[in-house]
């Protein structure tokens, strides 16, 4: 079976939002294969609990008034409408703190995968420059801490990469978090 498409999150597979399982969709009620393994906003607990399905068709936001990103980590400038697809009908990812959605050319950019410094020089070499400077002038962090900190990027243990991608450039904004 197909996964839905997600304009946001163009693989989620490769992220780790979604994942290989048997269990059944708290939401549907159907065994599809795969379950939403990220971050979910509401009262009920849904820890590995919903499938692609039912987030992209928007009914397990709807039936559990939850959010798979929250509102509030989106910059200014980003559409409601985008916002709302992002957060009711897109899987999130989970992050170290809370999770930031980066965005682009005035839009929401596609949220691609953590990495860590081999997965980054491997995948995208390009930001590794950009990185430097987010840890430099956003966390504060300079000089030979800097540079440790960049080549301590681990996809699974943290501090972690989170890369995306814009949607109408070439550009693969990223940013750092760390416990």
């Amino acid at each position: 079976m197909d996964l839905p498409t997600f304009r946001y999150h163009p693989d989620p597979i490769a992220s780790g939002s979604i994942v290989a399982s048997d269990a059944t969709c708290a939401c549907c009620g159907k065994a599809r294969g795969f379950i939403y393994a990220g971050p979910t906003y509401c009262e009920a607990e849904l820890e590995d609990a919903l499938c692609p399905w039912c987030i992209a068709d928007g009914s397990a936001a709807k039936k559990f008034d939850a959010d798979f990103t929250n509102p509030a980590c989106f910059p200014d400038e980003i559409a409601r409408a985008t916002v709302e697809e992002i957060a009711l009908r897109t899987p999130g990812f989970n992050a170290w703190q809370q999770e930031k959605w980066l965005a682009c050319c005035g839009d929401a950019a596609a949220f691609l995968e953590p990495v860590g410094h081999a997965e980054m020089r491997a995948r995208y070499p390009q930001i590794e420059g950009a990185l430097m400077m987010y840890i430099v002038h956003e966390l504060g962090i300079s000089g030979g801490a800097a540079t440790r900190l960049l080549q301590a990027l681990d996809r699974d243990q943290g501090p972690t990469a989170y890369v995306f991608a814009c949607r109408h450039c070439d550009n693969k904004p990223a940013y750092v978090d760390c416990l």
